[in-house]
């Protein structure tokens, strides 16, 4: 499956594009345009290198300098949450996905739905996670059907909540959230699931070469499309081809302190961050680097290694992907959305069970970081026998400058790049920053917009249209963001917001001044504080009215638990 393309390097691919374009109703008169959404897994903010990373990245470059990014981009803090406002542009309280492991509600329409009433051709690739998961007699059966071990005569979800049947004309892909990427459980093709898959399989590899193919198909029919790519890489287990890991080798040996000087200073050398801005500490109860034993760094690196090598591969994907749409003459007409769910994950996965699996297809033991650590298993980093996380001191240097990570509404949890790239409809100039806020409940909105559609019955509009930006004109900095995930909250106002952890006092920062939130507020703006609470409470008790209103009754929730290293 691996295909050995020599990638075109981003400045080749969009040579003789203008710096700046104009909208027009009818862009290039081609009629409405396409949609390609391109959604990574557990990314950190400032992985790209156009935000600030050392990852090479050129493809996801090469969009932001021919498109716009946004410097404050929200997500829902979790995989699932962000996918379910992705495709609605609801939060996800709305639309049964409060809680984790739920499933969106069928009677709530998506974004593909929407679109395909109005003539759009529609196909997602990758990561669903939007299906409740089945019940098992036994978890340790349900370890040993995640281990492709045993075959049970159930599907993976309802086949109701499969993408097939909520928009989508074309799906491959995984309905579950978490993969062995060389060999990923719960893919299917359309509702039919893929019993095996070849030696070489690597599921950002089989993303990008299923997502070239829908491209290339779209091309010789009639009308536009909509394209949802949704990435598994670099969610957990850190897994890559050992040759794409190579390229890293011995590049984050100085440790995730001096990466997260080293990544901020580059954001500001860049302008995504002025001078005057705060660089906070690693976020939690971390040791500092040089505390690490020296046993064990080369062990803690690796792991930083693997996930830039994950990133990587998945910007070279990117490649193939803008690569198919100009050579079939989509480009110029294609509204690209590139972005990340959520912050870059703290977690260090434990044992089987739930989502997690415990081995591999022929028997060898998934191996879990305290297996890993050890001499004997190092190697196998980043294979298919590896089942590991980052950790939260990488976490919080993938999310440089922002404060904490994935499951938080503090910005690490839940701020992540937003590159938009339309050469036929946008008219604000190539390579610039967005510096008004905007959060993943406006795709859904921005993308009905430009298609001239009207949203089906049984919705409520969270986010805004982003086409005032197309059209060079600001969006509105005055709107008001909630967050709520887990323990977490968060309220955005204008340059304030109010966040809080779990049994932790609510905390104020001015988030224009202080990305990073260093700088508590709370004690001398006290009546600001108190005024964001309460809005954020009355926000909650209407979402979760409206959700009690619209689901009779719920499932119990699986149980589940997260680690994340420091709590």
């Amino acid at each position: 499956m691996r295909i050995g393309l020599i990638l075109v390097a981003s400045a080749t691919l969009y040579c003789g594009f203008a710096s700046t374009r104009s909208v027009a109703e009818e862009p290039s008169g081609q009629g409405r345009p396409n949609f390609v959404v391109i959604v990574t897994d557990d990314m950190g903010y400032s992985d790209p290198s156009c935000y600030g990373g050392e990852i090479q990245t050129p493809n996801i470059d090469g969009l932001a300098a021919n498109g716009v990014r946004f410097s404050e981009f929200y997500n829902c803090s979790r995989c699932c949450q962000s996918r379910a406002s992705l495709l609605t542009g609801m939060y996800p309280q709305r639309v049964g996905m409060a809680e984790f492991g739920r499933t969106l509600e069928t009677n709530v329409p998506t974004l593909a739905e929407t679109l395909r009433e109005t003539g759009y051709s529609t196909a997602m690739v990758g990561k669903w996670h939007l299906s409740e998961l089945p019940d098992t007699p036994k978890e340790a059966q349900r370890v040993l059907w995640m281990n492709h071990e045993i075959d049970l005569d159930i599907p993976f979800a309802e086949i109701e909540s499969y993408p097939s049947r909520r928009g989508f004309d074309r799906f491959y892909g995984t309905i579950w959230g978490v993969v062995n990427h060389f060999d990923p459980f719960s893919l299917v093709d359309g509702e039919k699931p893929v019993r095996s898959v070849p030696k070489d399989f690597y599921a950002t590899d089989a993303i990008s070469d299923r997502s070239v193919e829908y491209i290339r198909d779209f091309a010789n029919s009639d009308g536009p499309f909509f394209l949802y790519v949704s990435y598994t890489a670099p969610h957990w287990p850190i897994q890559a081809p050992a040759d794409e890991i190579a390229k890293y080798r011995g590049r984050y040996a100085g440790g995730w302190d001096a990466l997260r000087r080293e990544r901020f200073k580059r954001q500001q050398e860049i302008g995504l961050f002025g001078k005057d801005v705060t660089l906070g500490a690693i976020s939690g109860r971390q040791r500092k680097w040089e505390q690490i034993p020296e046993s064990q760094r080369e062990y803690e690196a690796a792991k930083m290694e693997v996930h830039s090598a994950m990133v990587d591969f998945v910007d070279q994907g990117i490649g193939r992907i803008v690569e198919s749409l100009r050579a079939t003459g989509q480009l110029n007409n294609t509204v690209i959305f590139f972005l990340s769910d959520n912050g870059a994950s703290p977690e260090i996965p434990g044992t089987a069970g739930y989502d997690r699996y415990g081995g591999t297809r022929d028997g060898r033991e998934a191996l879990r970081d305290t297996d890993l650590r050890l001499p004997e298993n190092r190697h196998k980093l980043g294979s298919d026998e590896s089942f590991a996380g980052i950790g939260p001191a990488w976490a919080s240097a993938s999310n440089t400058p922002l404060r904490f990570w994935k499951m938080d509404s503090y910005e690490g949890g839940c701020r992540t790049p937003l590159i938009i790239h339309w050469p036929d409809g946008l008219k604000a100039a190539s390579g610039s920053f967005v510096r008004e806020f905007g959060h993943i409940v406006d795709i859904a909105p921005t993308c009905l917009d430009l298609a001239n559609a009207q949203q089906l019955p049984n919705t409520i509009q969270d986010g805004i249209s982003l086409t005032p930006l197309f059209a060079g004109r600001s969006l509105p900095n005055d709107r008001t963001l909630y967050f709520a995930h887990m323990d977490g909250r968060g309220i955005r106002q204008g340059n304030w917001k109010a966040v809080r952890r779990t049994r932790r006092a609510w905390e104020l920062f001015d988030i224009e001044k202080d990305p990073g939130e260093t700088h508590n507020l709370a004690d001398v703006k006290l009546d600001l504080l108190n005024s964001l609470v309460n809005e954020w409470t009355t926000w909650d008790m209407d979402v979760n009215e409206h959700s009690k209103k619209r689901i009779s009754t719920l499932r119990p929730s699986p149980s589940h638990t997260d680690a994340d290293g420091s709590r």
